[in-house]
């Protein structure tokens, strides 16, 4: 420093204290800096007043050597103490110079700093909140100082001001909120301590409304949760706390809309404190916002669905996502089935793209293209804010069915997960169904997917929506309208309309016409579509119909009409190519019919022939049911047609046994003696009316090697009294009467073209397995050769 520069109205003597390295000598001048401005003061003397506070600023508390700054922030602090409660007037030129010297590399000055800014402060008191943004700003570096020292004399400074703030009434939140804002991403521990400190007491303040600006403090908050810090991570459960608590007081002034993006990123953390928290406030959002919620339905179930699937070791996080998937499914009512476009005077509650959006908002659903990417980037939001004021609110299912099939398709995915998609796409088609049918196209392939699943309760939830689909009268035109939007649109591969050519088909025999089946009418197109499909889909994996196929088809007569279950597949069947995969199909439909429960209703039907339906029924069966002569006469069995059985198995003996036949006659054998056939035996009683009986089953006993299937045959046979009297009264007076148990005589039933039927199918059957056996016969020869 220059010794002959003038520093008046500093004497020299002031000057050379100043700049002395001795802190003694340096408060000595302090005083007397403090006397000459008070004598200004009284004075009134601002020129004088200001010309020293400059120099304190410019030549000292801003000059190269490290004394004469320490000089200049005692002095500058003996100024303000001087000025007493007119430093106010001189607040901006107090305090920048020793703001500037919190950034010294000498960690003595920047305490020094700290120690000048408190005796600013304290003297100025409310006089200093219009400069609370910097001195915040400064502060808040200081927090993260490494020198203990320095840290301690900032702590004291940040009480006092604390301590301003509080009891102030002019705090200037809005100015402040945007540096809050920024500051609130520090990564240092001592910073976000120093961050989260503060908005307690501002919390705390009654003047103060910081809930209005919680979206923009909101995602900060949650990644501060995850510091590594325990007393850090409990101060800002605290302060969430508390805001939880203002928001369930005060509901009607919380922007949910602003806040539900920054909750779904977070409820999709890996840390398991931070998800709870998220969790559970989004589970509040929806129970306090309501409908409000719905538009941003996809990203809520983008991150709720996942935690369903949770282990007991996250039991929290999955019980509060369950409550928050549930809230969020009762808001959808069917109402939402309305039309998109507004009503006359009424405005639509559209997000708006143009609303501000925290820091490392992402998209939490499925892309565009219809991906789960739950990545993350920068300006692009699953949600975007919605006005809480505009009504009604309209609920978009093309993210919703987005997701829900993003998810159902994704094999890694847990089983409750599952279950709670199936479970949502059940309400929406029950809800909203017209909107939902604009879908099924691109949800068919998957929901046939899903019928492979491992759980039965998947599977089962699965199948309510099929039935959901097939029998909605939504669904009863085959143009089910555009989609809602381009995304979703997906193959049609899967879901055919029958052509023409196989409606006429099915009007075979008596049937109906083909969406419904005869005795149901609430049956719509997408009924048969899925009874072609599913029936592809046992065809193209069979272990699906070995493993489940009993199952599906008993759960799917019980959710929709057996009659139609059976009619349907038995039309399908009839022109199946595939006939090894018919007569096997065949064999596990007549097998169902004749075990399951659930069939019950379907068998008396069918036991009596009392019906014009019925007989169609049954026609129809049979004609399927001949691409298995075995099931064939069971058929005819289950029906009482004794005469036509006898018939079938005298044909037999034109057929090319097999072991596989040998076996399913001994199955059949087996069957005769459950108690599905109960009447049957007990027909045995009368022989002289049920001739054909005895002679159908001793020609199933002439079929049989003697296996332990011909000896529990044999002694039935052996039980039916009076073995003379099976000569039929056609064999001694060579002409037949019908007995009065047979439906021979039945003029609805022509079955001499049934069996002939069942002779073509059968010699179809032949010249496939003689194709089939010439073929392997050429290739042995060419390996021999």
């Amino acid at each position: 420093m220059n010794p002959e520069k003038d520093f008046a109205p500093l004497t020299p003597n002031i000057v050379r204290a100043l700049n002395d390295k001795l802190y003694e000598k340096r408060k000595v001048a302090a005083l007397e800096i403090e006397k000459l401005v008070r004598e200004f003061v009284a004075q009134n003397n601002t020129v004088q007043i200001k010309h020293v506070i400059q120099t304190l600023s410019q030549e000292f508390a801003l000059s190269q050597h490290p004394h004469s700054r320490k000089g200049g922030l005692i002095g500058l602090a003996a100024c303000s103490i001087a000025l007493g409660k007119d430093s106010g007037l001189y607040l901006k030129e107090l305090i920048e110079p020793v703001l500037t010297c919190f950034n010294d590399a000498d960690s003595r000055l920047r305490y020094y700093a700290c120690e000048a800014l408190y005796n600013i402060v304290k003297v100025a008191r409310g006089a200093v909140l219009p400069h609370f943004n910097v001195l915040f700003d400064g502060l808040s570096k200081l927090a993260a100082d490494p020198d203990p020292n320095v840290k301690s004399g900032s702590e004291l400074l940040d009480r006092l001001l604390k301590d301003i703030v509080t009891e102030s009434n002019k705090f200037d939140l809005v100015s402040f909120i945007p540096l809050l804002r920024e500051r609130i991403y520090s990564n240092n521990q001592y910073a976000r301590q120093f961050i989260i400190s503060w908005i307690l007491v501002l919390e705390s303040v009654p003047d103060i409304n910081l809930l209005d600006y919680l979206p923009e403090i909101l995602d900060g908050l949650f990644q501060i949760l995850g510091d590594n810090g325990k007393e850090i991570r409990k101060m800002c459960e605290v302060v969430l706390g508390e805001f939880l608590k203002e928001i369930k007081k005060n509901p009607s002034s919380v922007k949910f809309a602003e806040m539900a993006n920054i909750l779904v990123i977070h409820c999709q953390t890996t840390d398991d404190l931070i998800q709870l928290t998220a969790m559970c406030w989004m589970r509040e959002f929806i129970q306090l916002a309501g409908r409000v919620m719905l538009p941003y339905s996809s990203g809520i179930l983008t991150a709720v669905l996942p935690c369903l699937a949770y282990d007991d070791r996250k039991k929290s996080i999955k019980e509060v996502a369950n409550v928050c998937n549930q809230s969020l499914m009762k808001l959808v009512t069917p109402e939402d089935d309305e039309p998109d476009e507004p009503r006359p005077g009424q405005r639509q509650a559209d997000p708006t793209p143009d609303d501000a959006l925290p820091k490392q908002e992402g998209t939490a659903s499925g892309g565009p293209d219809g991906s789960c990417d739950s990545s993350f980037s920068s300006g692009i939001s699953v949600f975007t804010a919605a006005s809480t004021e505009r009504a009604p609110v309209t609920l978009h299912l093309d993210g919703i069915v987005q997701v829900l099939n993003c998810h159902l398709s994704d094999t890694a995915i847990g089983m409750m997960t599952r279950i709670a998609v199936l479970k949502w796409l059940y309400h929406l088609y029950i809800k909203t169904p017209r909107k939902m049918f604009r879908h099924t196209d691109s949800l068919f392939p998957i929901l046939l997917q899903t019928l492979s699943d491992e759980s039965d309760e998947v599977i089962l939830k699965d199948l309510e929506v099929l039935a959901e689909i097939a029998s909605s009268p939504a669904g009863q035109t085959d143009d089910p309208g555009p989609l809602d939007g381009p995304d979703l649109r997906a193959s049609h591969s899967e879901l055919q309309v029958p052509t023409p050519s196989r409606a006429g088909l099915l009007n075979t025999s008596g049937t109906k016409g083909l969406e419904c089946s005869p005795s149901t009418p609430t049956m719509n197109s997408y009924f048969y579509k899925f009874m072609i499909n599913l029936l592809k889909r046992f065809s193209s994996e069979r272990k699906l119909l070995e493993v489940r196929g009993p199952f599906i088809i008993r759960q799917l007569c019980l959710l929709l009409n057996a009659e139609n279950i059976f009619h349907s597949m038995a039309d399908i069947l009839l022109r199946e190519e595939d006939l090894k995969f018919a007569s096997t199909m065949v064999h596990a439909l007549n097998t169902i019919l004749l075990t399951s429960t659930e069939l019950f209703q379907l068998r008396n039907q069918l036991k009596d022939l009392k019906t014009l339906e019925s007989q169609n029924l049954f026609c129809c069966l049979y004609r399927s049911w001949c691409h298995n002569p075995v099931t064939t006469v069971s058929l005819c069995f289950l029906t009482q047609n004794y005469r036509h059985a006898y018939d079938l198995i005298q044909k037999f003996g034109d057929l090319e046994v097999t072991v596989d036949f040998l076996a399913e006659v001994d199955k059949l054998v087996q069957l005769i003696e459950c108690p599905i056939f109960t009447y049957l035996r007990l027909q045995l009683l009368d022989v002289k009316n049920n001739p054909y009986l005895i002679k159908a089953l001793y020609g199933l006993l002439m079929l049989l090697p003697q296996s332990s299937a011909f000896q529990l045959l044999s002694h039935r046979l052996q039980c039916v009294p009076n073995p003379e009297l099976l000569q039929t009264e056609d064999s001694l007076s060579g002409t037949w009467a019908a007995p009065k148990s047979q439906k021979a005589d039945s003029p609805s039933i022509d079955y001499a073209e049934l069996l002939q039927h069942f002779e073509k199918v059968q010699n179809k059957h032949l010249e496939v397995r003689h194709q089939r056996s010439g073929r392997a016969d050429h290739l042995d020869r060419r390996v021999v050769l």
